[in-house]
């Protein structure tokens, strides 16, 4: 299982800063997705969208058309949420064309770890 740091933006460009100026090494999870905020990734993973990655898991479209097609949506829609989904590591994009992409599901599952008493909250992905 994957584990993906939450922190704020305040906290990850302060990080970023002092990475810049050598007064620490980066971390190495800083090739990693990370998240602003439990909520952030709650609101990515709405209905629609996990319906969405249903599709994607048991249809196994060939193109973002196709998956258009299969779930209803919007092409330009569709497109917006499918970047995000993959920025945030949900899918991966593969290239089978010129211009043409296939979506897949990267992720089993997904662990939310909520310290109550710190920001210090995780993600982990399986």
């Amino acid at each position: 299982m994957t584990r993906y740091k939450v922190q704020t933006l305040k906290s990850l460009r302060d990080e970023m800063k002092a990475v810049a100026r050598g007064e620490r090494p980066a971390p190495p999870d800083a090739a990693k997705p990370s998240f602003n905020s439990v909520e952030a990734v709650v609101r990515l993973l709405m209905p629609e969208n996990r319906e969405l990655l249903a599709v994607i898991r048991d249809r196994k479209p060939q193109s973002i058309a196709e998956l258009a097609r299969m779930s209803g949506r919007a092409q330009p829609n569709l497109t917006r949420t499918l970047a995000k989904m993959e920025a945030a590591g949900f899918i991966t994009m593969k290239d089978v064309g010129l211009r043409r992409k296939t979506p897949s599901v990267a992720v089993k599952k997904i662990v939310v770890e909520i310290d109550p008493y710190s920001p210090k909250d995780h993600l982990s992905f399986a």
